[in-house]
């Protein structure tokens, strides 16, 4: 019913059950399925106006029987709105007034006057977070798609692509395997990344060619006259430029380097250093 719904879901809760709707709605809207939650004790002061024929709500109640919850299920019976049920109480108002009711275990509360909601609200969560990766599962909901809804933070910079974070263009220090050293140690300071790629004629990368590599080869000025393409790296490492940023960082690394080329198709296309993913936060 979620799945097909053309508007939202509205989840709804009285106390320490809205407090487990409220985070319900966030797990929700976060991975994929549209939600909003609203307050039991405002909905009959204006906001069951948020409600539309084309939404479902979803209710949580332990007991079933929370006042507040009254004027909700009216305007639902009213207007023909899907109403689906969260309780632990079979002949509860709650669960009788549901379109489809899922009936929670009675379990014992936690605290010793088994009184405060402990136990069942753990419950209440728990069916919220299946809820929620059961629909994103359903929608085919991506790592991309999750990029979309959380751009900032730690979780954001851990979905970054290599490509978000690249140099592409004439940014990328380039040279054919026939460029002398002096003509690659040009085009490395140009590109200031540290290093520069080694193409064929065919802008197909066959070799890297490193200020590390340039320190080791070089004994005399005499050198800087010889071919690059003795000297480079090969094969050299790179990666693609829809891989995670993260799988980038663990390649250097690994391999303790700290600039990676990246191509597609064996095409260069681009190049990514070890600082510019420590700066947007990924490790």
């Amino acid at each position: 019913m979620i799945m097909n719904v053309r508007g939202r879901l509205i989840v709804t809760g009285m106390g320490k059950s809205g407090i487990v709707a409220r985070k319900m709605t966030a797990t929700l809207t976060s991975t994929g399925t549209p939600a909003l939650f609203m307050h039991p004790a405002d909905a009959g002061h204006g906001d069951l106006g948020m409600v539309t024929p084309d939404d479902i709500v979803l209710m949580l109640s332990h007991s079933g029987e929370s006042n507040e919850l009254g004027p909700i299920i009216q305007y639902c019976k009213r207007f023909g709105i899907p109403l689906l049920g969260l309780t632990a109480r079979g002949e509860s108002t709650v669960a009788s007034a549901s379109d489809v009711c899922v009936l929670l275990p009675a379990v014992r509360e936690a605290c010793p006057n088994e009184l405060a909601p402990t136990t069942s609200t753990t419950v209440q969560m728990a069916f919220g977070d299946a809820l929620a990766i059961a629909l994103m599962e359903m929608r085919g909901f991506s790592a991309d798609d999750f990029h979309k809804f959380h751009p900032n933070g730690r979780l954001g910079a851990q979905l970054l692509k290599v490509h978000d974070l690249m140099a592409a263009g004439e940014a990328v220090p380039r040279v054919r395997e026939d460029a002398s050293l002096l003509d690659a140690t040009i085009e490395m300071t140009r590109g200031r990344l540290g290093g520069t790629a080694v193409i064929n004629q065919n802008g197909e990368l066959i070799g890297a060619f490193t200020d590390g590599d340039l320190r080791r080869t070089v004994t005399g000025t005499q050198q800087l006259t010889e071919a690059v393409g003795r000297f480079m790296t090969v094969p050299p490492l790179s990666v693609g430029p829809d891989e995670l940023a993260s799988e980038a960082i663990r390649l250097m690394h690994l391999h303790n380097i700290t600039l990676l080329f990246v191509c597609e198709g064996g095409r260069l296309v681009g190049a990514v250093h070890m600082h510019d993913l420590l700066h947007a936060g990924v490790a």
